[in-house]
């Protein structure tokens, strides 16, 4: 991962999909997929020219922060040691690492300022 960047994936969390996707969609020229997300909902990937390029997604009990704002994923080798060495430096681990199928593994820390970092250790292809 060391010759790209780590942030790998951008994801809108809104409680009004339907506003939003059309919003983003319209301004960037987007389209948009829906898929099933299972007790999750609906995940929408926006697509540009065929690619995912983005997605979207309600919020979940799990979700820090409030109102509708976009993160990114950094991309990580091991997540479970940078969920354990999170708090070691100062920060704290809000969301566990867990599996997110045909995705990878996911966690979200938190730094000592209180700035929320999601992570990504992506599915070896």
């Amino acid at each position: 991962m060391a010759n790209q960047s780590p942030f790998i994936w951008h994801e809108l969390v809104t409680s009004d999909q339907k506003s939003s996707g059309t919003f983003f969609s319209e301004l960037f020229g987007w389209k948009r997929k829906e898929v099933d997300a299972g007790p999750f909902g609906i995940y929408t990937l926006f697509q540009k020219d065929g690619h995912d390029v983005a997605g979207m997604m309600n919020p979940t009990p799990d979700t820090p922060g409030k109102g509708s704002y976009w993160h990114s994923y950094i991309a990580v080798d091991d997540i479970d040691e940078c969920a354990n060495r999170a708090p070691l430096l100062g920060g704290s681990v809000v969301v566990t690492p867990h599996d997110v199928p045909d995705v990878g593994r996911i966690c979200i820390v938190v730094d000592p300022a209180g700035a929320i970092t999601h992570l990504i250790q992506p599915l070896q292809q």
